[in-house]
């Protein structure tokens, strides 16, 4: 019976092991055979096949050929046995892995989906709070917006009531014209001429610039400007009326403020129904200052300054003329008994006449 026959293994049939001798394979037989001897089995119907199976045990492993050949196989098979129970114990480790893995993924998404909820409920508990926030600043706002109007009332009321104050330019015109067509117009006194007509002004005061072509600063100057301050704000109001009028020989003479819009005294005596729109003066051959037709509403007003006093009859104080007649030296004037104020305005004024200048000049640079 070849060893791959063999149901049974031999060596485990009989009680000994691989490395058995001879001797203890007969030893284990004659022990064996005696306890599963038909003869003294007779009641058990497997003792003869038992006995026959110990037979065969005993002549296999007693034959040296055929013990090596069932040696050979139990020794591969317990080999082959040892690989599956590796491998049983990494696909095991391999398992346990999965699973530890599946319960981290878990855990994993688990921690995920609570923390998004407590951004959820976080992010919920901040607009709640923003828009609280929201309706209460939305709310305070209102309630400072009705404050602000109802004050804005008042004040606008106020102020319709209250007369603005002479700015320091407000008596001051700006004046541009071509030298081509006026070249007796280069010296502050043939400006003081022409302008005479609307009032007295500060002769000393006016500011002329002559300035050459960029192109050609060889060339003798095309157009000048000049600023004129004018004593009284309604002269200067006429002069403006007047721009590029030839009846009161301004052709192509543009007359502007010297700031460059109108000033709130004027806004605020139109607005009061005492001056209409800018419109032409009337026509007065007499050469003495001549009020445009609109601002003779406001005469009594703004003709009450005179050059010595600041004060005015409706207006007050800061609405009178622009500036005061200045000494025409410091030592004149000391001489004359002027007090310490007469000095300081004096040198204000000169400061105020070298600022005029310099912003002109920067303007016909920036043109």
């Amino acid at each position: 019976m070849a060893p791959e026959e063999l149901e049974i293994n031999p060596y485990e049939l009989l009680g000994v092991g691989v490395e058995a001798t001879d001797g203890d394979v007969k030893s284990a037989y004659r022990k064996l055979s005696l306890k599963v001897h038909p003869d003294r089995n007779p009641n058990n119907p497997e003792a003869a096949q038992k006995f026959h199976e110990l037979n065969q045990a005993y002549e296999l492993l007693l034959d040296p050929l055929r013990r090596l050949a069932l040696t050979s196989q139990i020794k591969a098979k317990e080999a082959r046995k040892a690989r599956f129970a590796k491998y049983d114990a990494k696909r095991k480790n391999l398992q346990e892995e999965l699973e530890e893995r599946e319960r981290a993924f878990k855990k994993q998404k688990l921690d995920k989906a609570s923390e998004d909820r407590k951004r959820e409920m976080e992010n919920e508990r901040i607009k709640e709070q923003g828009r609280r926030l929201r309706e209460e600043k939305e709310a305070e706002l209102n309630k400072r917006v009705e404050e602000e109007t109802v004050e804005d009332g008042d004040s606008a009321a106020d102020e319709e009531s209250e007369i603005p104050t002479l700015g320091h330019l407000d008596t001051t015109i700006k004046i541009k014209y071509n030298l081509t067509e006026y070249p007796d117009l280069k010296t502050s006194s043939s400006l003081a001429s022409l302008l005479t007509q609307f009032g007295s002004m500060d002769e000393p005061s006016i500011v002329l610039s002559m300035k050459p072509p960029k192109k050609a600063p060889t060339k003798p100057p095309k157009f000048a400007t000049a600023l004129v301050p004018f004593k009284q704000i309604g002269d200067a109001f006429a002069a403006v009326c007047s721009s590029g009028r030839e009846d009161r020989r301004l052709k192509n003479i543009d007359v502007s403020w010297a700031e460059g819009k109108e000033p709130k005294i004027i806004k605020w005596l139109k607005d009061k129904g005492m001056l209409g729109k800018e419109s032409q003066p009337k026509q007065d051959p007499q050469p003495n200052p001549v009020p445009s037709s609109n601002f003779n509403k406001a005469a009594s007003l703004v003709e009450s300054a005179s050059c010595g006093s600041l004060g005015f009859s409706s207006f007050p104080e800061s609405f009178g003329t622009a500036t005061k007649d200045e000494p025409k030296s410091a030592s004149t004037s000391l001489a004359s008994g002027l007090d310490y104020e007469a000095v300081t305005l004096m040198r204000l004024r000169q400061a105020e006449r070298a600022k005029l200048e310099k912003e002109l000049r920067e303007q016909e640079e920036n043109e």
